[in-house]
């Protein structure tokens, strides 16, 4: 599944977009538009954006707990290194494997509450143009009906550019193509 990314400038046409993609066969759970509008968009009844793909909490909730897996790896190897409670005491071996998982689980929770503060790493070239009161659609498609959907967008809609290709909007650590010219 892709992530096509159409850039539109007025409400309407978000709306006449979703639209026009239903009859395709897209259906409006696949259909998003990042806007500063989220009143307007409820009004017309356009699916707004999730704070899933608005905020980087899966990406940094990963990196976060990557970050608290190297420490909890670490704090154990210095507890099995430098034995603080004395050569006597015999630590069971799941202890360790607990406290490298609190660690880790830590680290992903702080991850993600960072996230939450964070604008999506793949919105972030689009920031301006969302503040400007532009209109950003996310149209997840397969594709099979990729030829379609980009037909139906150049042949209805070819004030709605299409600004960028993501081929798999879940992976937080790949960017999103760039498209140059609005015909590609």
């Amino acid at each position: 599944m892709k992530c096509l990314y159409f850039l539109a400038s007025t409400l309407s046409t978000s709306e006449e977009v979703s639209n026009d993609l239903q009859a395709v066969g897209i259906k409006d759970f696949y259909v998003h538009v990042v806007s500063q509008d989220e009143s307007g968009l409820k009004q017309r009844h356009v699916h707004s954006s999730n704070y899933l793909e608005t905020r980087d909490i899966f990406r940094d909730g990963l990196i976060g707990g990557a970050i608290g897996l190297a420490v909890g790896l670490l704090g154990v190897g210095l507890l099995v290194y430098l034995r603080p409670f004395g050569d006597d005491v015999n630590v069971p071996t799941y202890v360790y494997a607990i406290l490298a998982t609190v660690a880790t689980l830590f680290g992903a929770w702080e991850g993600g509450l960072t996230g939450i503060a964070n604008e999506n790493k793949k919105l972030a070239r689009f920031h301006d143009e969302i503040a400007s009161g532009k209109y950003l659609i996310l149209v997840y498609v397969r594709k099979r009906l990729e030829d379609q959907v980009r037909a139906m967008m150049q042949a209805k809609h070819p004030e709605a550019a299409l600004v960028g290709i993501d081929s798999h909007y879940i992976n937080p650590f790949f960017s999103v193509q760039k498209i140059t010219s609005p015909s590609a």
